[in-house]
C-alpha cells in the first residue's frame, strides 16, 4: 500500500510570510516589495504574491533564512532615557550621539528572533516601558490595540501648574485638530524634585511624542517623561534599568483585548 505523501504547505501573501517571522511589519514588507527588493525564485516579488516555505526569497539579492518562529513572544524593556532601543540607520548614525551605543535589543536571546519591531515606541530622549516582539503580524495587533490603551506617564517639568495650565492639560488639546483623551492628571508633594514636580498623567492612545506637546502649549519646560504603564501592563520594582522581561501569555492577550472588543462592535 503506497504511503501517503505529506500535505503540501499551506500559501501565504508574502508581506503576510515575512512579517510573521520577524523580518519587519508588514508595511515595512510592502514597501520592499514596491521597491524591488525582493524576488522569489530568482524573479520580482509582486504585492500579494503567495508564497511557501518551498520558494527561495531574497532581500537585495541575499537570501533570506525564513524559520518560522516558535512562538509570538514579546518582550517588556525599562529603558533609561537616551538609551537606543533599536539599532540606528545608517542614515541617522553619523548625527546620532547614541549611535555608539549598544541598542537594548541586542541583549534578548538569539532563539528569541532575528528582527523585531517596537510597538508604539518612546522617543529617544525619553523611556520606560518598552514593548518590542518579532513576530511583524503581532506587532501591528499591537500597534492598533495600543491606540485604544490606557497608559501612564511619569512627566517632569521644572515648575508647577497652576490652574489654567492644569485645566490645558487635561483638555487634551495639542497642534492637531485631534484632541487626547486625557482620564487624570496629578501631583503630590511627595513628587517634588529641587525645583522640579512630577506629575502622573493618564491618557488613552498617547505618545510620548503627545505628552510632552500636551505640557509644552501650556509654557512650561518638560526634563524627562517616563512610560509607567500600557494597559494592565505596568513596569515594576523587579525590572531595573536597561533589564527585561518576556509578557505572559495573558498579559499579551489583555494588550490585545481592546482591538478585539472595537472590531466586534
Amino acid at each position: 500500500m503506497p504511503r501517503p505523501r505529506p500535505a503540501p504547505d499551506a500559501a501565504e501573501r508574502l508581506q503576510k510570510y515575512l512579517a510573521q517571522r520577524g523580518l519587519g511589519s508588514r508595511r515595512l514588507i510592502e514597501e520592499w516589495i514596491r521597491a524591488q527588493r525582493i524576488s522569489v525564485n530568482g524573479k520580482i516579488a509582486e504585492l500579494g504574491q503567495k508564497v511557501t516555505t518551498h520558494d527561495e526569497i531574497r532581500l537585495d539579492g541575499r537570501p533570506i533564512k525564513t524559520r518560522a518562529a516558535a512562538g509570538a513572544q514579546v518582550f517588556i524593556f525599562n529603558r533609561s532615557p537616551g538609551d537606543p532601543l533599536q539599532t540606528v540607520d545608517g542614515a541617522r548614525a553619523a548625527r546620532d550621539a547614541d549611535a555608539a551605543r549598544a541598542p537594548l535589543i541586542d541583549r534578548l536571546p538569539k532563539n528569541a528572533g532575528r528582527r523585531f519591531v517596537a510597538v508604539s515606541p518612546m522617543p529617544g530622549i525619553d523611556g520606560g516601558l518598552e514593548l518590542v516582539t518579532s513576530d511583524g503580524a503581532l506587532a501591528e495587533k499591537l500597534q492598533r490595540a495600543s491606540h485604544r490603551l490606557a497608559c501612564e506617564f511619569s512627566v517632569r517639568i521644572k515648575a508647577q501648574l497652576g490652574p489654567d495650565q492644569l485645566a490645558g492639560v487635561q483638555s487634551g488639546k495639542l497642534d492637531r485638530p485631534t484632541r487626547m483623551q486625557v482620564d487624570s492628571v496629578s501631583t503630590s508633594e511627595a513628587d517634588l524634585e529641587g525645583s522640579n514636580r512630577w506629575y502622573a498623567v493618564i491618557a488613552r492612545g498617547a505618545s510620548g511624542k503627545d505628552v510632552r506637546q500636551l505640557f509644552e502649549r501650556q509654557g512650561v519646560l518638560v526634563s524627562r517623561i517616563l512610560r509607567v504603564s500600557m494597559g494592565a501592563v505596568k513596569l515594576d520594582k523587579s525590572l531595573s534599568r536597561g533589564q527585561f522581561r518576556q509578557l505572559e501569555a495573558d498579559e499579551v492577550n489583555s494588550l490585545l483585548k481592546p482591538a478585539s472588543e472595537f472590531a466586534g462592535r
